[in-house]
């Protein structure tokens, strides 16, 4: 699939995070933060279309964004929070691809996270209820690695093909994805979940491995 993924629509005034403002994030066309540089405050289909000729390190200082392997958002999503990102394999958990071609802030709607994991499309099968935590392995929690429908009812959740946060990583703004396609994958493997917090609550709003 090689479909726009957009943000979701907006709610209420007041009602999520996300003003210009809060987001900055500098582009470098070499690693280690070397070479030309571009300096972003909102989306960009295209962030080598001024001057830079490809990415080689990313600098966030103020987020989330969330970055992708082609542009006009298509494609592999790497989740962008506050941090450096000296090289390629440092945002990429799959390390399929060293392009990252678009970039666009990701929006974060409440410090609260609830997320309802479900086995089938269509919300149907087996049901997993995960609140305000992070679930590093859902085997662990006696749930199977087949998720093929999502309702993120609270904040903002990335979910990965395997446990420990590795593979393709599936971003899920509040909303309800009733068929895996809807999140870009070619089949229903999640086996980890984790919440993603902006600096607002958390105090470095980034994640460290642990």
């Amino acid at each position: 699939m090689t479909e726009r993924q957009s943000p979701p629509e907006p709610m209420a005034a007041g009602e999520y995070l996300g003003e210009r403002g809060n987001y900055k994030i500098t582009i470098f066309e070499l690693e280690n933060f070397q070479g030309k540089k571009r300096e972003l405050t909102e989306e960009s289909p295209n962030v080598t279309e001024e001057a830079l000729e490809k990415v080689g390190s990313i600098q966030v200082e103020s987020g989330p964004w969330l970055g992708f392997e082609g542009q006009a958002f298509c494609g592999e999503q790497f989740v962008l929070e506050k941090g450096a990102y000296p090289r390629w394999d440092s945002w990429s958990n799959s390390h399929s691809s060293d392009r990252l071609m678009s970039v666009r802030p990701l929006l974060i709607d409440s410090h609260d996270h609830k997320i309802h994991l479900f086995e089938n499309a269509g919300y149907n099968g087996r049901k997993m209820e995960i609140v305000d935590d992070d679930v590093p392995s859902l085997w662990a929690h006696g749930f199977q690695d087949r998720v093929a429908s999502i309702k993120a009812l609270n904040g903002t959740w990335v979910g990965y093909e395997y446990p420990g946060y590795r593979g393709r990583q599936y971003v899920f703004e509040r909303g309800e994805y009733q068929h895996w396609n809807e999140w870009d994958a070619s089949q229903p493997q999640i086996q980890s979940v984790r919440r993603v917090r902006d600096q607002q609550w958390h105090k470095h709003g980034c994640f460290e491995t642990p």
